[in-house]
C-alpha cells in the first residue's frame, strides 16, 4: 500500500549512494547478494535473541534492496538481476518469522501462520505478474520494477515496518503476527479478486 510513496521519499537519498557505488565498480547484482548476506546475519541474530542486531541487519538489507534497483537503472537492467531481487526478497521475508521462532520456540504457531500468509501474498503476486507479462501490461506506478508489480494492503514497506516492530517489541510477536498475517490474507484475497476481474475473459496463448 505504501511502497510507491515510500520509494519517492527514500530514492532521492539513496540515489547519490547508488551513483558512488557504480563508479567504484559495484554491480547491482553484487549489492543484491550483499544485502541478502546481511539479512542472513539478521536471521542468525533472531535465532540467538539479539534483536537490536537483527534490527540493524534488516535495515541494511532493505537499504541494499533500494540501492540495487537504482544501480540497475544507471547501468544495465538484466533479467537475472530482477530474478535475484525477487527470489532473495521472498526468502528473506519468510526467514524472519522462521528464525524468530528458532529463538523463541513458544511462538512457533503464529510464526507458522505468518509464513503461511506470506505464501498467499507471494503466490498471488507472482501468478498475477506472470500473466500480466504475457499480456504486456505495465503498472505505471511501478514502471521500474523488473516484473509487473501488483500492490496490496501489505507490501514491502508494511512488512518491514512489522519486522522492525517485532525486533523492538519481541514480547508482542504473537499478537502482532496473528494481526499482520490476517492483513496479508486480505491482501491475498484482493489480489485474487483483481486477477479474476482482469483475466477472467482472457484465453491462454
Amino acid at each position: 500500500m505504501l511502497d510507491a510513496t515510500f520509494r519517492k521519499l527514500v530514492d532521492p537519498t539513496l540515489n547519490p549512494i547508488a551513483t558512488v557505488l557504480v563508479k567504484i565498480g559495484f554491480s547491482a547484482n553484487s549489492i543484491t547478494i550483499i544485502g541478502f548476506s546481511f539479512g542472513v546475519v539478521g536471521w542468525i541474530a533472531l535465532a540467538m535473541n539479539h534483536y537490536n542486531l537483527a534490527l540493524g541487519m534488516i535495515v541494511i538489507n532493505r537499504v541494499c534492496d533500494g540501492l540495487d534497483g537504482l544501480m540497475a537503472q544507471k547501468t544495465t537492467k538484466t533479467e537475472i538481476g530482477g530474478y535475484l531481487d525477487i527470489v532473495l526478497d521472498f526468502l528473506f521475508y519468510s526467514g524472519v518469522p522462521f528464525f524468530f521462532a528458532v529463538g523463541k520456540p513458544e511462538v512457533g504457531l503464529p510464526a507458522s501462520f505468518l509464513i503461511f500468509s506470506f505464501m498467499g501474498t507471494g503466490s498471488s503476486f507472482l501468478a498475477y505478474s506472470a500473466i500480466a507479462a504475457k499480456q504486456n501490461r505495465i503498472n505505471k506506478e511501478y514502471k521500474n520494477k523488473a516484473i509487473y508489480y501488483l500492490g496490496g494492503l501489505t507490501e514491502g514497506t508494511e512488512t518491514i515496518a512489522f519486522f522492525l516492530f517485532i525486533c523492538l517489541s519481541p514480547d508482542k510477536f504473537t499478537e502482532s503476527a496473528w494481526i499482520f498475517g490476517g492483513l496479508c490474507w486480505i491482501t491475498t484475497l484482493t489480489r485474487i479478486y483483481t486477477a479474476f476481474i482482469d483475466f477472467k475473459n482472457l484465453k491462454t496463448t
